[in-house]
């Protein structure tokens, strides 16, 4: 029996750790995760959980606790955003290669500098290619939902790698939307108990954690690091699936939304993809075949069944809440012009860069996505920006 709540993000992802209840959680305030540990250590205190939650001075020491329980053989969790996940960033490394199966909670935000704390992408998109499985989240709903997924998919036996779940800083994290809950009982049958097949506390088989690996053996354990990679759709799609079953929800890799005949088609992640769904129901009832691919799962990117999803469009806006800084687009427009390049599949793409520092993302901004799409003639300049104040 599902629960009726009004949570924001960050309270629905607290939620779902108490009802996890993991072995430790580390971790270091940063806005715009702060009540994520915040709220959690009310439950540690009030006795709801019993879980170790350990007050660390950095995020470097959150990850570096993160990964000594986990080593143990504990299942840990922990969460932050921007600034604190570029300082966790050499641990953030040793946690997937020494395929940990960490969760963390990411409440994206603008990394400095200068300094803000509002959302976008920059900080995820930092370590997007560190060896974690990234679950991205549009609503309070989705948030929850993921975070009851991730140690399912994280401890895998065919993946064992750190899993993040994003979701927009303020946008999500401190607005408060009616969400659906489980029993706590259906989580904790849901979710398991963790039962690791290596971990440095079991005396009959003894192992070495974060050991010299030279010329003779890193190749081949970064290659496993990448089949761990690719076995993680299959897995997620089957935890997925299993989640519907309990729930009624379903998710897959991504979302298509009016994708059956769409013409003109946005990708984009996160709470935008809502924004977007407003302005296609408008245009759809004008006659103009508007469609939206909403990325759930980001690593490992799904790029042959997005290529394939998109394959029948006519023109195609990715939307990156992330500075163009390297001139040749945006990091998701990359990974989409990549995939269709490698399926052979050739559409027109521009990139936009949108929602910097947390700049309102607007229905009258979308529209004017889905006209240049309607009116794409001119390929010369594909990398854009949506949203910036004229000169």
């Amino acid at each position: 029996m599902s629960i009726r709540e009004r949570l924001s993000g960050n309270e629905a992802t607290a939620y779902a750790m108490r009802q996890i209840n993991p072995d430790v959680v580390a971790a270091f305030p940063i806005t715009p995760s702060t009540e994520i540990p915040q709220y959690f250590s009310t439950y540690v205190d009030n006795g709801l959980v019993d879980t170790e939650f350990v007050a660390v001075e950095s995020e470097h020491s959150a990850m570096s606790a993160c990964i000594g329980a986990e080593s143990a053989g504990a299942r840990a969790m922990t969460a932050t955003s921007a600034n604190g996940l570029e300082y966790m960033w050499e641990m953030v490394q040793i946690a997937s290669s020494s395929r940990l199966p960490i969760v963390m909670a990411l409440v994206d935000r603008a990394i400095s500098g200068p300094l803000n704390i509002h959302s976008d992408h920059s900080d995820a998109m930092c370590v997007r290619d560190s060896g974690w499985v990234m679950l991205f989240s549009e609503t309070n709903q989705e948030a929850y939902d993921n975070m009851l997924m991730a140690h399912r998919i994280a401890e895998h036996k065919d993946v064992t790698l750190p899993l993040m779940v994003c979701q927009d800083g303020f946008i999500t994290s401190h607005s408060i939307e009616s969400i659906e809950l489980l029993e706590d009982s259906e989580v904790k049958k849901f979710v398991g108990t963790y039962n690791p097949e290596h971990y440095l506390l079991d005396r009959n088989n003894p192992i070495a954690i974060g050991p010299m690996d030279l010329q003779p053996y890193l190749f081949e354990h970064k290659m496993q690091q990448w089949e761990a990679m690719k076995n993680a759709k299959k897995v997620i799609l089957d935890v997925s699936k299993e989640f519907e079953k309990l729930t009624g929800r379903k998710y897959e890799l991504f979302e298509e939304y009016e994708m059956e005949d769409a013409e003109y088609v946005i990708v984009c992640m996160n709470s935008t993809a809502g924004t977007v769904k407003n302005v296609i129901d408008r245009l759809r009832k004008d006659g103009i075949k508007a469609g939206l691919i909403k990325i759930r799962v980001f690593r490992p990117f799904p790029g042959e069944e997005i290529a394939k999803a998109l394959s029948n469009a006519k023109s195609i806006a990715v939307l990156d809440k992330v500075p163009l800084l390297n001139l040749t687009g945006g990091p998701l427009y990359e990974d989409i012009t990549s995939s269709m390049y490698a399926q052979n599949i050739h559409v027109p793409i521009i990139n936009y860069s949108y929602g910097v520092g947390g700049r309102d993302v607007t229905e009258m901004q979308i529209d004017t996505v889905f006209e240049d799409l309607q009116n794409l003639k001119d390929m010369s300049n594909p990398y854009r920006f949506l949203g910036l104040k004229s000169k």
